[in-house]
């Protein structure tokens, strides 16, 4: 299968690509940073099935945050290895600061990488997956979408929002033989913008006590939610409490979610 991933250059989309590409698929690894892509695919090319040749790779650097022009990478990665069977929505970035001082501008970049560009990505390999009678969206939303975070309002909308679309998409495409995928992905401890998150909130019982997760086993999970056709992913698992119980989840976090660090002065709007 043709996989392709974008936001692959790190954190998840990466341990995703590792994953995938052990289990013999062909990648298309789409993010900004083509060093580190490229090492990645360098990377790729050992960690196949014992006997196999090296994973068939398309690095594709690209800046998504050009909504409009988000699958531009698509064509060239079609003629390297293919039509699209499974295409992975991961990219994503996160704004961590009270909302009162957060950039406009920035927070139209997130909306825009966070929410639009899946939906014009998924937009962009719908017709030929209908036409073909088979493939996969994967959707790599978050937890924020059932148990939003204070302090992350534009993330939590965006997030909030690709986990709508990806929810309803599946409905409609019953019996097309495409598929969806939605991915929650709960704190995953080994990822950056993780650490960069928590390091903005006030030390807490609560933010200590969430379960966490790892980068692997999340990967793991994911793999196997495309090979069995899976509505969704909720890892930690202890996080399908929340879809489950939202009103309970609501009232925790609104009670118990800890405070924002005082932000510098130049952080704050003026």
């Amino acid at each position: 299968m043709h996989i392709a991933i974008t936001g692959a250059s790190s954190g998840i989309g990466a341990s995703l690509a590792r994953e995938l590409a052990k289990h013999g698929h062909s990648l298309t690894l789409v993010a900004r940073r083509e060093d580190r892509l490229r090492a990645l695919a360098a990377e790729l090319a050992q960690a196949t099935p014992a006997g196999s040749a090296g994973a068939r790779v398309h690095v594709a650097p690209w800046d998504l945050s050009d909504a409009k022009n988000a699958a531009g990478w698509l064509p060239a990665a079609e003629e390297a290895l293919g039509p699209v069977d499974v295409l992975v929505n991961n990219a994503g970035v996160q704004i961590v600061a009270p909302t009162a001082t957060v950039d406009p501008d920035e927070a139209d970049a997130l909306l825009a990488v966070d929410l639009l560009v899946p939906l014009r990505l998924t937009r962009a390999v719908l017709p030929a997956m209908l036409a073909r009678g088979s493939g996969t969206i994967v959707d790599v939303a978050s937890m924020a979408a059932l148990a939003p975070t204070p302090g992350m309002t534009h993330y939590n909308a965006a997030k909030a929002g690709l986990a709508a679309a990806s929810e309803s998409l599946r409905g409609e495409l019953r019996g097309t033989g495409v598929h969806v995928v939605t991915v929650y992905p709960g704190i995953i401890a080994s990822t950056e913008m993780a650490q960069a998150a928590m390091n903005k909130f006030e030390e807490s019982k609560l933010l200590s006590a969430f379960p966490t997760g790892t980068e692997a086993e999340l990967s793991r999970l994911v793999r196997l939610a495309i090979e069995r056709k899976t509505a969704r992913v909720i890892y930690p698992r202890s996080g399908a409490l929340s879809r489950w119980f939202p009103g309970t989840t609501r009232w925790v976090m609104d009670r118990f979610t800890p405070a924002l660090k005082a932000l510098p002065a130049s952080d704050r709007a003026s």
